[in-house]
């Protein structure tokens, strides 16, 4: 486990690394060239919210190993020196250990598992529309 690097440092990477694919996604496929309709799309994938909702439905369809629900738990455990005002304080720490897990595959080099969880989500939201 990628006990060497922060908490806070993975939940950094992991929000850029999740950010970076959600943007690409929907410029690239979805053709979306507006800011605006940008942001406004977005919010289906990157935020407290939606992460913590697609956390929770993935964890329910059992798509995660017990290693990975632990580095999950670490993260969410972490105590961030921010917190948000807008969500509630459990949504926030579903978030923040999605992002530790997410920067904590990249870290490890286990970019299939990025793949494959990413391949999930755009197939679990498209159901959605």
């Amino acid at each position: 486990m990628s006990n060497r690097v922060d908490e806070g440092v993975l939940a950094y990477l992991g929000k850029a690394i999740w950010t970076l694919l959600v943007r690409e996604y929907l410029v690239e496929e979805k053709s979306i060239d507006k800011l605006e309709d940008l942001q406004k799309e977005s919010l289906k994938y990157i935020g407290v919210k939606a992460q913590s909702s697609i956390f929770i439905e993935l964890l329910g369809n059992r798509f995660f190993t017990s290693e990975e629900i632990e580095v999950y738990k670490r993260g969410r455990n972490f105590q961030s020196v921010v917190q948000s005002k807008n969500f509630d304080f459990q949504s926030y720490r579903v978030s923040t250990g999605f992002e530790v897990l997410i920067g904590h595959w990249h870290i490890e080099k286990q970019k299939e598992r990025i793949e494959k969880l990413w391949e999930k989500v755009k197939t679990m939201i498209e159901n959605k529309e």
